[in-house]
C-alpha cells in the first residue's frame, strides 16, 4: 500500500462529434424540427449532424447542409462548442457560422424549416444540449439576452 488513493476508473461512455450551422437572414436564424422516427423527435434544431471518419468538422457540416437542407454552403469561423451527456452517450457540439449559401433551404430531412427570431427559441422545444446554453447561443448569434 503506498498511502495514495487509487482514483476510482469511471466508464467514460461514447462521444459523438457534432457539428451546426447558425443561417442568418437579417436578424433571422434558420432552424429545423427533428423528424418523428429520429431521437429528439419534434424538437427544433440548428442544422448539422454528425462528423464522419476522416471529416474536418467543416467539411463535416458542408455535406450534412448539402444532405438536409439542399444547399452548398460556406462556413465560417467556429463561434461556440460545447458538450452534453444523453445518459451514456456524450455529444461535443461545434456551431459555426455559415458565411453564405447558394440554394434555397428546403426540409429534405426536417419536419419543417422555419426561419424564427433568436428570441423565439426560448418558446420551442429544443434539445436540452441548447437549451442549457442558451445565453452563450443569443451571445454567439450577436442577440440580445431578453430581460
Amino acid at each position: 500500500m503506498t498511502g495514495i488513493k487509487e482514483k476510482s476508473r469511471t466508464r467514460k461512455g461514447h462521444w459523438i462529434p457534432v457539428v451546426a450551422g447558425f443561417l442568418k437572414k437579417g436578424n433571422l436564424i434558420l432552424v429545423g424540427q427533428r423528424p418523428e422516427n429520429h431521437s429528439l423527435a419534434g424538437q427544433w434544431e440548428f442544422p448539422g449532424g454528425k462528423i464522419e471518419s476522416g471529416e474536418t468538422p467543416e467539411q463535416a457540416l458542408v455535406r450534412e447542409l448539402q444532405e438536409e437542407l439542399g444547399i452548398e454552403a460556406t462556413v465560417g469561423e467556429l463561434k461556440l462548442a460545447c458538450t452534453h451527456n444523453y445518459g451514456d452517450v456524450n455529444i461535443l457540439i461545434m456551431f459555426f457560422e455559415i458565411l453564405y449559401w447558394k440554394g434555397e433551404p428546403k426540409a429534405q430531412h426536417h419536419l419543417m424549416l422555419e426561419w424564427v427570431e433568436p428570441k423565439d427559441l426560448l418558446n420551442r422545444t429544443i434539445p436540452e444540449a441548447n437549451k442549457k446554453i442558451l445565453p452563450r447561443i443569443f451571445k454567439a448569434l450577436g442577440a440580445q439576452w431578453p430581460k
